[in-house]
């Protein structure tokens, strides 16, 4: 049976533990609700872009087969950019976009393909690191996302696709769904594939734009910026599902801590008053042998 003194001890401990979640979940909290404001504020433009790009691959005689970011060809080597944390102490968020890309990377290996990783955010490089080809790392650019990374991150990306060094390219990040929901995605980052940029309906009338510069001279200007906003758009879904993900540990922790608390100091008083009883049954069997 422990002694009192060790239990205080270990009460004690608990509590600052308690303190320190406490502290951590606040902090998760600010900062998730300035990532949150900006995320709300690029999705749409991310929304509108891609409308955009869709009419404009949608123009009659614009010859694709001419723009090298959406050429299809037989794919042999696969590239993966994998947006993680930083820091850790966010539950499971980590672990499953780690898992996420480690199923993706048996699966290219199983079709013969070779692969090879972008790691941004030091949580997905510490993990791969000695175990998937690297090519670049970035990782300590999360705790600030900031849209001249995203740019570094989709230029190498972009770079090796067009060298040939890659046919294909993944993005993996965490989708931030809502405080409690945050989940893996595996999105296609090149070749581009664009589906209609509006659904035909019945009755409605398709819209010819003019572009000035035309369509050709147009697309190998905006497309290396739509990709920038892709990277740029999963990096900040990342950073709001991280502190999200934080939040919601922290609270549990701190939670955790009160429990635990609660129990130790029940245990504490059992104890104590047993060792009362124990000292009074002493001083009250000495005081009959004396009288005996």
């Amino acid at each position: 049976m422990p002694g009192l003194r060790d239990l205080r001890k270990k009460i004690d401990a608990v509590k600052k533990i308690g303190q320190i979640t406490k502290a951590m979940n606040m902090v998760a909290s600010a900062k998730l609700r300035g990532l949150q404001g900006r995320l709300e504020g690029f999705r749409p433009y991310r929304a509108r872009f891609e409308t955009v790009l869709g009419r404009i691959l949608a123009s009659p005689g614009l010859n694709k087969s001419r723009i090298a970011l959406l050429q299809e060809r037989e794919v042999k080597r696969v590239g993966i950019v994998l947006i993680t944390a930083d820091r850790g102490l966010c539950g499971a968020f980590n672990s499953n976009l780690i898992r996420e890309a480690e199923n993706l990377i048996k699966r290219f290996r199983r079709e013969g393909k070779e692969v090879e990783l972008i790691t941004v955010g030091r949580k997905g490089y510490t993990y791969f690191n000695r175990k998937v080809p690297i090519r670049e790392a970035y990782p300590e650019v999360m705790a600030r996302v900031l849209v001249q990374d995203a740019r570094r991150i989709a230029r190498s990306a972009t770079q090796a696709f067009l060298n040939g060094e890659w046919d294909e390219v993944y993005l993996i990040y965490g989708k931030f769904i809502n405080i409690v929901k945050q989940v893996p995605v595996v999105e296609p980052f090149l070749p581009l594939r664009f589906s209609k940029a509006e659904e035909e309906k019945e009755g409605s009338k398709i819209t010819a734009y003019l572009y000035e510069p035309d369509e050709e001279e147009l697309l190998p200007v905006i497309l290396p910026q739509y990709l920038n906003t892709l990277v740029f758009a999963a990096m900040l879904e990342t950073a709001v599902s991280e502190q999200a993900a934080r939040m919601t540990a922290m609270d549990n922790a701190n939670r955790a801590c009160t429990d635990m608390v609660k129990q130790l100091t029940l245990y504490y008083n059992k104890v104590r008053q047993a060792s009362i009883t124990k000292e009074l049954m002493d001083i009250v069997g000495g005081a009959e042998a004396i009288k005996g």
